[in-house]
Formats: structure tokens, sequence, C-alpha cells
């Protein structure tokens, strides 16, 4: 059980252990975990989170934000109009079918959406 955290714009915060989180607050920043049983979570804007550990959870609550993460994961996405307002926050699993695995998603018009 570990953590790593990270307050700065475009910077990373990356953890491999199981039960374990990655958390990020910069601006265009990324958090990544591996580890099973695990959260990869971001706060700031045009930021990503991924995990790649079963059963883990990739969050984002920053504008333009966007989530990752394989097969059986959870994914909750924000959305922010042009004042930062929080517009719809949804969460998702990683099914194979509606949502893929290893395939970046953000939240468009309460939509979500798949993008690069």
């Amino acid at each position: 059980r570990s953590a790593a955290t990270n307050t700065g714009d475009w910077s990373a915060a990356t953890n491999t252990g199981d039960w374990s989180a990655a958390t990020n607050t910069g601006n265009r920043s990324a958090a990544t975990n591996t580890g099973d049983w695990s959260a990869a979570t971001n706060t700031g804007d045009w930021s990503a989170a991924d995990v790649k550990g079963k059963e883990s959870i990739a969050i984002v609550t920053g504008k333009e934000s966007k989530a990752r993460g394989v097969l059986g994961c959870w994914l909750v996405l924000t959305e922010r109009d042009k004042d930062y307002n929080i517009v719809s926050v949804k969460a998702v699993k990683v099914d194979g079918i509606d949502i893929k695995p290893d395939t970046w998603y953000m939240l468009v018009d309460g939509k979500v959406k798949e993008v690069e």
C-alpha cells in the first residue's frame, strides 16, 4: 500500500503497488496507477487519470480531463462549463463493449465520449 501525490502543473504521479493511490492536482498533469484495487485521481484541468490494475478506478474532476482503464475498472468523469462549474458527473465500467479498455474517455454534453 502506497501513495504518490503531486501538486505541480505539467506533472505526473505514478504508483505501481496494490491498494494504492496516485493523485495529482496540477493542470495538464497525469495520475497513473498499475496496482490492483487502486485509484488514479486527477483534479487538474486538461489532465488525465489512467489505471492498469484489476478492480481499480480512474477519477478526473478537472475541466476537459480524461480517463482510461483496463477491462473491469471504473472511470469517473466530470464535465465543467466555461466558468468551471460542474455540469455533470458520470461513472462507467470498462466492460469491453460500450466502454473499451485502454481507450481515453471524457464527458461532453453529459455523454461519455471517446477521445485521443
